[in-house]
């Protein structure tokens, strides 16, 4: 199948087999009415896919609506998606009709799937199974004959073992799974994306565009983007508008690309290598951390009730025992105090162990952090964090955080 026509049509810039092949399937699905699931890491092109998905099929002349459905606050998805009656909850002044009507004899895209609440999620399923929806207030059932096409980048097996993704509704939506490619896996396509958006650029900026030097091509081509292609965007458009020369070498080109340990890690994406530090985000790490010291403060006390008890301690701590057990007098709230066997040290009567394990305030202190360092910028404090926006968004409400 000839894909060049598609790539014009649609602005997509690139040679790849993977890429192809997933443009492919999409023009080749599009006459059926069967469901698709179109996955990837952030910031690869998922939402070209549907588009595809929807010009090439007999629904072209009916409506088209995408929809991020991590974006929605939990209250109100019901309602965006299903419509709801007058005066069915707090600020329903009237009547409402929903996306799923609204799209009625046309395509809905559903962006950022796996962040639709369990509830939202057996509505969505019965919609795929019988086509019908209740709006939210209502007892009347409604018909609607909608194409439905989702996107995610949340490693959907994972989702469903966690029990936050329903396994029917994943099995009823990946009908049709398109996988786009990363940028890492278009290695081929980085040197002529970055000329074309350079181009791009240099028409907005009515200025000359970027010119790579050969000493900077091998580093741009070897970089991990784990932004993708909009990463690989934005530092374009950076560099255009800051550096004043227009011939781009190694060492420019490096001082735009953040550092790989940096923890960019794709959301919903692993290592192929279990228990790497790859595959677990800064927060599963401090969580990890805190119930680890949890276990150590609950093991101390054992000993020292040993102690107490007049038991000895095993020959395996006894050396450094008293190192790890005096700790200078803590006026903290909530810490707990220890009474000390007087045969260890006849001038220390007891001391205060501090017990500030809560998960709570170390989330909000990485909520904090991520809103700072991104100039509470939220869609890319959520990204940095591992969440989606609309998780942020109540957490922030939660903590009351300003």
């Amino acid at each position: 199948m000839n894909v060049q026509p598609i790539k014009q049509r649609f602005g997509i810039v690139g040679t790849s087999a993977s890429l192809d092949r997933a443009i492919e399937i999409a023009a080749q699905v599009a006459p059926t009415d069967l469901s698709v699931l179109i996955t990837g890491e952030s910031g690869t092109g998922k939402e070209v896919m549907p588009q595809i998905v929807h010009a090439y099929s007999a629904r072209k002349h009916g409506p088209y609506i995408a929809v991020n459905c991590g974006a929605i606050p939990e209250g109100t998805i019901d309602s965006e998606l299903f419509g709801h009656e007058k005066g069915s909850f707090t600020g329903a002044h009237e009547a409402r009709k929903g996306y799923f009507e609204v799209a009625n004899g046309g395509t809905i895209f559903l962006d950022e799937v796996g962040e639709l609440p369990l509830t939202t999620q057996v509505r969505l399923l019965r919609v795929l199974e019988t086509g019908e929806f209740i709006r939210v207030g209502s007892s009347k059932a409604q018909k609607t004959n909608v194409r439905v096409v989702a996107a995610t980048n949340v490693n959907m097996l994972q989702a469903v073992n966690k029990g936050t993704f329903r396994e029917d509704l994943y099995y009823r939506l990946n009908t049709i799974p398109i996988q786009v490619p990363s940028l890492r896996d278009r290695k081929e396509d980085i040197q002529l994306l970055f000329r074309f958006f350079a181009q791009e650029t240099a028409g907005k900026y009515k200025a000359p565009p970027l010119q790579l030097r050969e000493d900077a091509i091998p580093l741009l081509t070897t970089y991990r983007w784990p932004g993708n292609v909009r990463q690989l965007r934005n530092l374009v458009e950076q560099m255009s508008v800051i550096e004043q020369q227009r011939d781009v070498d190694s060492r420019t080109l490096r001082h735009y690309l953040p550092e790989e340990v940096s923890g960019l890690v794709p959301m919903g994406v692993s290592s192929n290598v279990p228990g790497s530090l790859d595959s677990i985000n800064e927060r599963e790490l401090i969580f990890k951390f805190l119930f680890d010291m949890k276990s150590d403060l609950n093991a101390l006390k054992e000993q020292v009730k040993a102690l107490s008890s007049g038991q000895p301690l095993p020959t395996n701590i006894q050396p450094t025992f008293r190192d790890e057990l005096i700790m200078p007098q803590s006026t903290v709230p909530g810490t707990m105090s220890i009474q000390m066997p007087g045969q260890l040290d006849e001038d220390v009567d007891h001391t205060e162990v501090e017990e500030t394990l809560s998960i709570e305030v170390k989330e909000k202190e990485l909520i904090r952090k991520a809103l700072v360092k991104h100039r509470n910028r939220r869609k890319n404090a959520a990204q940095e964090l591992g969440i989606s926006e609309r998780t942020l968004y109540r957490k922030i409400k939660e903590y009351d955080i300003q």
